[in-house]
C-alpha cells in the first residue's frame, strides 16, 4: 500500500487545492499567508517561510521530531506494512516483543486510569491538592495505582501477558507483583506518543519511601534517550524555535496546564547527547532550568561540550529566589514563568557569572582559579569568534591582560581545583555493640523455629525502629519468610532483604540445634544489654533527684537499682 504524500502532509497542515499541487500554513512559524506547498506528481514539500523541503520522510521527521527510522517505521504503521518481515530472526523476535510491551503498557495507562477514577482519595489528591485539569490528566495520561499487591498483574494477565513479558516491560517488582503501589501514575511516552513507561508520585510524602518511582531500563524506556513530555511539546517547540528542558516531569505537567506548552524534562540534570539530538531536530535553541546550586552548576558545565557537539544553541534559565522549582513559581503566577523563560542568559555566560560569584576576584589566587575554570569552559566552544568574546568577558571579570589569557588558554589545560567536601576528624572508630540484634532477627525470619525463645522479649529492647518493626513481626507469626515481603515489613523492604541474604551467609550450614543455641545466646544478651541501659538510665535520674533534694524520689529509684543490679548477671558491667 502506498501513502500519498498529500494525505500524510494533510494530517498536520490545512491544504487546499492549487492547481496540480496543494498550498496550506506553514506548521513551523506562525505565518499568516500560506507559503508551504506539497506536489504530489513530485512526492516532495516545501515550506518558503522556512526554506525547509524534502520528500514524506523528511515531512514526518521534522514535524514529529523522528530519526529515519522512526519516521519509516512510523509510516509503514500508517500503510499496515509489518518491516520486521525484513528482518533477521533475531530482529524479528525483539521487534515482536517490544509490539508486546507496548500494548501492556497502553493497557497499564488505561486500567491507572480507570483505577484513579475510582479512588476518592487519588481523585482528591490529583485534582484539588494538585489541581490539574482533567484536560491535562488526559493529555498526560495520569493515573492512579492501586495499594495492593499485584492488582495490575492481575489484570494484565487476564488479558494473556506472561509473568516474562510483565517483567521486561519493567511493570512488577523481583517478587512478580506490582511494582507502583498507591502512588499517582504519569506516563512516560516516545516520541509518537506511545506509552513506554511510567513515573510515579507517592500520594503522602513518607520519609521510609521514595518520593518518586521510574520505570527502570527496560526494551522501552532508556532514561539517557527518553524526553518527558516531547510528544506533547513538540509542535510548540517546532513553532517558538526553542525548547525549554526542566528537572522534574511535573514541573513539565504543570507548565503544559498553564500554556506553557515548550517545556520538555530529562532523568534529573542527568542530560545526554541522545536528549539534545531528539531535540535538535525541532529546535536548534534550547533553555535549561537547572537549579542554580553545585549540581546545577556541574550539570551546565557537562552540557556545553555536548551542545556544541551536535549544534545546540545553550541559554540559562534562572528562577527567583522565592521559587525552588518551576512548578512553585508557576502557583506564584505564570508571568513569572514567562519572565524567567524569555530572559534565559547564554549558557557560558551563566556558568563565567557562577564562577566568579565563587571566587575572590581581588587576589591573585582567586584569579587563578577562576581563570583557570573559565577557560576550560571556553575551550570546548569551536567558534574562534565565540572564545574571543568570551577570553574578553574574563578580561572585564579579573582585569587580566588579553595576551595573558590568550597564553593561558593556548597552554595544555590546566585540570580545575576541585572543592572537596570537609572530612570528619579521623577517630578510632566506635564498635557497634548493638549489632547482636541484628543477628538474632536474621535468625528467626529465616528460621521460624527460634521465634518461641522470643517469649519475655519486648520491642523496647531493639534500637532502631526497623530492628522493632521487623520484632514485632517474628512475635506474632509463626509463618516462614514468603518470596515477597510481607505487607507489614513492605516500608523496610530494603532492610529485610538484608537481613536474609546475612541469616543465608551466616547461618545456612549450621545444624537447627546450633541456630536455635545462638538465638537463645543472643536473647540473654539482648535482655542483659537491655537492663543495663535501664540501670544507666536510673542512674543519671538518680543524680538529678540527689541534686535537686528530692528523698523520695531518691528513695523509689534507689529501690529500682537494687533489683535491677541484682537481675544483671555477675561480672556484667
Amino acid at each position: 500500500m502506498r501513502l500519498n504524500i498529500e494525505d500524510v502532509v494533510g494530517e498536520y497542515v490545512d491544504l487546499k487545492r492549487a492547481g496540480r499541487n496543494f498550498k496550506g500554513l506553514s506548521p513551523f512559524s506562525g505565518e499568516k499567508t500560506p507559503s508551504f506547498y506539497v506536489s504530489p506528481d513530485k512526492n516532495i514539500w516545501h515550506d518558503f517561510s522556512s526554506n525547509k523541503g524534502g520528500d514524506v520522510f523528511s515531512f514526518v521527521m521534522e514535524v514529529e521530531g523522528m530519526d529515519f527510522r522512526q519516521a519509516l517505521e512510523h509510516l509503514a504503521q500508517k500503510a499496515g506494512v509489518d518491516l520486521t518481515i525484513y528482518d533477521s530472526k533475531g530482529d524479528q523476535e525483539v521487534a515482536r516483543m517490544k509490539k508486546r510491551l507496548l500494548e501492556a503498557h497502553r493497557l497499564a495507562a488505561q486500567y491507572y486510569q480507570q483505577s484513579l477514577i475510582q479512588n476518592p482519595h487519588a481523585v482528591e489528591y490529583v485534582f484539588k491538592k494538585r489541581a490539574l485539569t482533567k484536560e491535562i490528566v488526559q493529555k498526560f495520561q495520569i493515573g492512579y495505582a492501586p495499594t495492593s499487591g499485584n492488582a495490575l498483574v492481575q489484570f494484565l494477565t487476564k488479558k494473556g501477558f506472561s509473568e516474562q513479558e510483565l517483567s521486561l516491560a519493567g511493570l512488577t517488582n523481583r517478587f512478580g507483583g506490582d511494582l507502583f503501589r498507591g502512588r499517582m501514575m504519569v506516563a512516560l511516552m516516545n516520541a509518537t506518543g506511545q506509552v513506554i513507561g511510567f513515573t510515579a508520585r507517592i500520594l503522602e510524602d513518607d520519609p521510609n519511601a521514595p518520593k518518586y518511582l521510574n520505570t527502570p531500563q527496560t526494551m522501552l524506556y532508556d532514561k539517557g534517550r527518553n524526553v518527558f513530555g516531547l510528544s506533547q511539546a513538540k509542535e510548540t517547540i517546532r513553532t517558538k524555535d526553542y525548547a525549554v528542558i526542566v528537572e522534574g516531569n511535573l514541573d513539565v505537567v504543570s507548565s503544559h496546564q498553564v500554556g506553557v506548552t515548550q517545556v520538555v524534562a530529562t532523568a534529573g540534570t542527568a542530560m545526554t547527547e541522545h536528549h539534545l539530538k531528539a531535540l535538535v531536530r525541532l529546535t536548534a535553541s534550547v533553555r535549561l532550568a537547572f537549579d542554580g546550586d553545585k549540581a546545577g552548576l556541574a550539570a551546565t558545565e557537562r552540557a556545553v561540550p555536548i551542545a556544541q557537539s551536535v549544534g545546540v544553541e545553550l541559554s540559562i534559565i534562572s528562577l527567583p529566589d522565592s521559587a525552588k522549582d518551576p512548578d512553585e513559581l508557576i502557583q506564584q503566577g505564570v508571568e513569572l514563568w514567562e519572565k524567567a523563560i524569555e530572559t534565559a542568559e547564554p549558557a557560558v555566560d551563566w556558568i563565567l557569572r557562577q564562577y566568579a560569584a565563587r571566587e575572590d576576584l581581588t587576589s591573585a589566587a582567586g584569579k587563578r582559579s577562576f581563570t583557570t575554570a573559565a577557560l576550560n569552559i571556553i575551550r570546548e566552544l569551536k567558534d574562534a569568534v565565540e572564545k574571543e568574546h568570551y577570553v574578553q568577558k574574563v578580561v572585564n571579570y579579573t582585569g587580566t591582560s588579553i595576551e595573558a589569557l590568550t597564553q593561558k588558554l593556548e597552554a595544555a589545560p590546566e585540570p580545575v581545583e576541585k572543592v572537596l567536601k570537609k572530612v570528619v576528624e579521623q577517630v578510632i572508630p566506635i564498635r557497634d555493640t548493638t549489632v547482636y540484634q541484628e543477628s538474632l532477627l536474621a535468625v528467626a525470619l529465616t528460621y521460624p523455629s527460634t521465634r518461641e525463645l522470643l517469649e519475655g522479649v519486648t520491642a523496647d529492647m531493639f534500637s532502631t525502629p526497623d530492628r522493632q518493626a521487623v520484632f514485632n513481626y517474628v512475635s506474632t507469626s509463626a509463618d516462614p519468610m514468603s518470596a515477597e515481603t510481607p505487607k507489614a515489613l513492605q516500608e523496610y523492604d530494603t532492610y529485610v532483604k538484608i537481613l536474609l541474604l546475612k541469616a543465608d551467609a551466616r547461618y545456612s550450614d549450621w545444624d537447627s540445634q546450633d541456630r536455635y543455641y545462638e538465638a537463645a545466646r543472643m536473647i540473654r544478651q539482648l535482655i542483659t544489654e537491655h537492663k543495663k541501659n535501664q540501670r544507666d538510665t536510673l542512674n543519671n535520674q538518680l543524680r538529678t533527684a540527689e541534686a535537686s533534694g528530692d528523698d523520695a524520689a531518691i528513695a523509689e529509684i534507689t529501690q529500682k537499682l537494687n533489683v535491677l543490679i541484682k537481675e544483671i548477671p555477675h561480672g556484667k558491667k
